[in-house]
């Protein structure tokens, strides 16, 4: 209770003039303004910094607007491609049954062809058989007629498969 003290209001008292000097600075610095002026610089931040948060939520909703059309877009595309794939697929799957039923085609194809082949090869060696057959009969019937004029003997037997010869060659 300093405050109640009377030797604290004699004027040789340091402490008296250090107080009055506090309220005439304080008293000064009310009538220039200084608290309006330092309210003023306050209000000035705040709403700097309000203007900044304001700023930072309108960013966050854009960047949270963005996210979600990426993560939209990264949906389609997926779709997009699971629906290529699907249809590459089934072309490949088609593509193939096409191919395996080309591929059936021409070796029937080929097997036909060589099937072919393989009866006319026959029917040509056949031929040639019965050819060489034929000729081997005529020689072997000139060599007989040939002996028999020499000998002039007959043979019953020989007679009748000469003439069986040229009844089997037609």
């Amino acid at each position: 209770m300093e405050f109640f003290n009377p030797h604290l209001y004699d004027l040789a008292n340091p402490e008296l003039w250090v107080a009055a000097g506090l309220f005439l600075f304080i008293g000064l610095c009310v009538v220039v303004g200084v608290p309006k002026l330092v309210a003023g610089q306050l209000d000035a931040k705040a709403a700097k910094i309000q203007s900044e948060l304001d700023e930072a939520a309108r960013l966050r909703a854009e960047a949270e607007a963005l996210l979600a059309q990426i993560r939209t877009e990264k949906a389609e595309a997926e779709a997009q491609a699971a629906e290529m794939l699907a249809a590459a697929e089934a072309d490949a799957r088609l593509m193939e049954v096409e191919a395996k039923a080309k591929l059936e085609e021409t070796l029937a194809r080929r097997q036909a062809l060589a099937e072919r082949r393989i009866a006319q090869a026959e029917a040509q060696a056949t031929a040639e058989v019965k050819t060489a057959a034929a000729d081997l009969a005529a020689r072997a019937a000139e060599q007989i007629l040939a002996a028999r004029l020499a000998g002039q003997t007959t043979d019953p037997l020989l007679d009748a498969a000469i003439a069986q010869i040229g009844t089997r060659l037609n």
